[in-house]
């Protein structure tokens, strides 16, 4: 089965701006900011990152929509992203997340884009209900 062709990203998490990580540098290498956007799905805290969770509700997730600055390397840039997400997980091991085209809301509009939902157990895990992990943190402080 062949991928969609869509070159857009939306994050949520570390790779957010507001983040300044290592993996933020990284996007920001090969991945341009086109704005905040919002997909629907729940937040979960699972302690030392977030877990994003498809749904048909009301909810949404709040983060950030990118796009690729140069197409001819969106494969290899793409996949250095899912290594760090754990989509391809060592011999013995599950891996954390899965990486699916979804619907984001960005102003007015609604795009398509990769996302890395998480492909683990959350029962039990704190419901960020802001939807935002960023003012989540800052909260928590």
């Amino acid at each position: 089965m062949t991928q969609p062709e869509t070159f857009l990203l939306f994050v949520y998490g570390s790779l957010r701006s507001g983040f300044q990580s290592h993996a933020y540098e990284y996007i920001s290498r090969y991945f341009a900011l086109t704005g905040q956007a919002k997909v629907k799905g729940r937040l979960h805290d699972m302690g030392d990152y977030p877990a994003a969770i498809p749904t048909d509700e009301d909810a949404f997730i709040i983060g950030e929509l990118y796009h690729i600055k140069n197409v001819d390397e969106f494969s290899w840039a793409i996949g250095q992203l899912d290594d760090y997400e754990g989509v391809s997980a060592e011999t013995g091991e599950q891996p954390l997340y899965y990486r699916a085209i979804t619907d984001v809301y960005i102003n007015s509009e609604k795009v398509p884009a990769w996302i890395y939902w998480y492909k683990g157990d959350v029962t039990g895990k704190t419901i960020i209900s802001s939807g935002d992990v960023i003012e989540y943190l800052n909260q928590k402080k």
